[in-house]
């Protein structure tokens, strides 16, 4: 049952997107964070939590939690490389579309989850003192 399930899958999501869901990169907690912060989209009841350190001005780790669709962990993974290395102004940069594109194009009904992930970093910004200069 679990081969159809993801035949399923391969068929909705482009490759990038399951890559990202099923070895999902930087999950978990992130002890000594600069900064965390959490997001829902009430819709569907995805969560997202995302975890940062600043190191010298940027973003040197991010790490996620998260209880939600395929697409939604697939973004939040594929957020903290995006956001390794970046200033907080740079991190500004990561939008919905920008992940989606990255994850080779999403299907409209699971846009949400790029969309709950370019949440979670504005969220994160508000937290951090020096985006908000």
């Amino acid at each position: 049952m679990a081969g159809a399930a993801f035949g399923i899958l391969s068929r909705m999501f482009s490759e990038a997107v399951l890559d990202h869901f099923r070895n999902p990169r930087n999950a978990g907690e992130l002890s000594g964070a600069t900064a965390t912060v959490e997001v829902s989209n009430p819709v569907c009841g995805d969560i997202l939590k995302l975890s940062a350190r600043i190191v010298d001005g940027r973003i040197a780790e991010a790490r996620f939690l998260c209880r939600g669709c395929t697409t939604a962990i697939a973004c939040a993974s594929l957020l903290t490389e995006e956001l390794r290395g970046r200033t907080p102004a740079q991190a500004r940069e990561i939008t919905a579309e920008l992940l989606s594109q990255a994850l080779g194009g999403l299907p409209p009904a699971t846009f949400h989850g790029a969309q709950l992930a370019s949440d979670v970093v504005n969220a994160l910004l508000q937290k951090l003192p020096s985006a908000n200069r």
